[in-house]
């Protein structure tokens, strides 16, 4: 059985860095992309970073662009978020997403990140 959990958020300064980490077990995680979402409060969930499983392509969204870095350790099944710079606006629920066959969306429980002062 598929299964995804994240850990790392937590409360940050404006300007600070956090890492956050996606475990992922009962799939081959070596085969598939892996992304990562979030969702503000009042907001739509919406896409943040994309990393494929062979050659480490990856894509962000505009907003996170040059701050946040998305990775993986395909010998720990895990994949990471990197985030720096951060900004209030960046505060969220963190969720990470296995797309992984047969639904290709496969969430975890999420994580908060809150950015304030």
């Amino acid at each position: 059985q598929v299964h995804v959990v994240e850990s790392g958020g937590g409360l940050v300064r404006p300007g600070g860095s956090l890492r956050l980490s996606c475990a992922a077990s009962g799939f081959t995680f070596s085969f598939y992309p892996m992304s990562w979402y979030r969702q503000a409060p009042g907001k739509e969930r919406e896409f943040v970073a994309r990393i494929r499983p062979t050659n480490g392509t990856t894509n962000y969204a505009d907003s996170v662009k040059g701050r946040f870095t998305i990775s993986r350790d395909n010998a720990k099944s895990t994949v990471y978020l990197q985030m720096n710079s951060l900004k209030p606006e960046d505060t969220a629920v963190y969720y990470c997403k296995a797309h992984v066959p047969p639904t290709y969306a496969y969430w975890g429980q999420g994580t908060q990140v809150t950015v304030s002062s």
